[in-house]
């Protein structure tokens, strides 16, 4: 299990990534601090001239969070099948929980990936 904090600033909220108008943490944002802190977890398993890709993403926004506060993250991987990565990751303001679920990570070859762009 990893645990990170996050503050919330102004470009991390809905009307400035346009998934919404008003001023509060972004679904978006908030996902990408839960894809952030399950890679930072994934790291440390990795070879050399590996890096691990988010694949999926089931997640709930459960409660707004205002600019200016502090998030943190808890990512626990759960299961390994082959070269792909399971997840819990939930993320809180304090002690309320103000997202939940599931993500998964595979794990490639850097070189391999980007020739097949």
């Amino acid at each position: 299990m990893l645990e990170k904090e996050y503050t919330v600033e102004r470009k991390h909220s809905a009307a400035e990534v346009g998934s919404g108008h008003l001023n509060v943490l972004s679904t978006p944002a908030m996902i990408g601090f839960m894809e952030h802190t399950a890679k930072e977890l994934a790291d440390s398993e990795l070879k050399e001239g590996e890096t691990t890709v988010g694949i999926e993403v089931n997640i709930q926004h459960i409660k707004a969070t205002a600019i200016g506060k502090t998030v943190t993250v808890k990512a626990t991987l759960t299961e390994r099948k082959k070269n792909i990565l399971f997840y819990q990751v939930e993320a809180y303001e304090q002690e309320q929980l103000i997202g939940k679920g599931e993500h998964k990570r595979t794990i490639v070859d850097v070189d391999a990936f980007m020739e097949k762009l």
